[in-house]
């Protein structure tokens, strides 16, 4: 796919998180800003990597990662990630409900583009997936195919 193609394709939003209500708070913001993109959802990281090995992410997307998941959490996701060849480069967003700086040390030295908290589904939320659809637009994604 020529760079022309890649660049007019829209960015898909993966989302990995266990948590219904936040994973509608994403969803709204993105139509109440009026943006377009594709989402796919894994509830934990788990199931993540399962999509991702199988391909069925289509290219070029993003993750938004939380860090409290059940069966396989956010860190460990990143870890995991980070050590396969494959999936090395995604471009990883933590987007979660933790403040503990001990997390942000985690995700960074794991090389997260951003960490993002989730304080309330509300005006700041809406500013984070609006800073995220200007990410996307300015910023020029990698084809892996």
């Amino acid at each position: 796919m020529c760079a022309n193609q890649l660049r007019n394709k829209p960015v898909t939003v993966f989302i990995v998180d266990d948590d219904d209500v936040d994973v509608i708070g994403i969803e709204r913001a993105l139509k109440k800003l009026k943006i377009a993109n594709p989402t796919i959802r894994a509830k934990d990281g788990i199931e993540a990597l399962e999509m991702l090995r199988n391909k069925l992410i289509p290219h070029p997307f993003i993750v938004l990662l939380d860090i409290n998941m059940p069966r396989m959490g956010g860190i460990d996701f990143l870890t995991t990630i980070r050590a396969d060849p494959e999936l090395s480069k995604l471009i990883v967003f933590m987007l979660t409900t933790s403040s503990a700086d001990q997390d942000k040390v985690s995700a960074y030295e794991k090389n997260v583009a951003g960490y993002m908290v989730k304080k309330q589904v509300g005006e700041s939320f809406l500013n984070i997936v609006d800073m995220l659809d200007h990410y996307w637009r300015v910023v020029e994604l990698p084809s892996y195919d």
